[in-house]
């Protein structure tokens, strides 16, 4: 699986051989027994759902228990996630550049979560579809396109090209433009993370990379 053109479009992506090579045959780190999580590593869980707008904390998922094997570091990447999705950047415009990265990093848990989030901030059904096409599919408005091709530069060549810096600056502060990269860079590690440790996809998101 490659990243070498990130103009894939859905039709060039085994889904079926991307799903064997990251679900593998599970986990590969055992999770924790919830009923051991400290009163600190609880609470952490019920933050993070809550910042999501999950507020059934009855089961906790899986991938919480095995993040959770690294509370350090897991707290700090959580409360980077919980940063961005009470930043500066609007809802939507987040939303579709997740997209974007959990498509390009082929990344099933991140696809499947996302969709289900950006659908909660407006992106519709077509628009998902979209994003699995590219920055140059048809439909898009200016600025739309500019997010995900700012993805699409950012994961293929680490940088932004000023042509779509000027069209994202027509719309975006200065903060905003800021806060996209590290945006994009912290949600290519969520799927470097939950791919190499294969973490299992929940019932709901067992569909993966076909999930709309």
């Amino acid at each position: 699986m490659t990243l070498s053109n990130p103009q894939t479009n859905s039709t060039a992506c085994d889904i079926d051989a991307r799903h064997a090579e990251v679900q593998g045959d599970g986990p590969r780190i055992a999770p924790l027994d919830p009923d051991r999580f400290s009163a600190e590593e609880r609470a952490l869980v019920v933050t993070i759902r809550e910042s999501l707008g999950l507020t059934d904390h009855s089961r906790i998922p899986e991938v919480f228990a095995i993040m959770l094997k690294h509370p350090d570091l897991y707290q700090c990447q959580m409360k980077m996630s919980i940063q961005l999705y009470q930043g500066a950047l609007p809802p939507r415009d987040r939303e579709l550049a997740v997209l974007r990265v959990g498509w390009l990093c082929r990344a099933p848990y991140e696809w499947g979560q996302h969709v289900d989030i950006a659908k909660r901030y407006g992106v519709t059904d077509e628009e998902i579809e979209r994003v699995t096409q590219s920055s140059c599919a048809a439909g898009w408005s200016a600025h739309d396109a500019a997010i995900l091709k700012g993805v699409e530069e950012l994961i293929e060549g680490q940088m932004i090209s000023e042509v779509t810096w000027k069209q994202l600056a027509e719309t975006w502060s200065e903060r905003q433009l800021i806060e996209f990269p590290t945006l994009v860079g912290q949600y290519v590690a969520i799927a470097y993370s939950q791919n190499a440790l294969r973490i299992r996809l929940p019932q709901q998101l067992a569909d993966g990379l076909r999930h709309r």
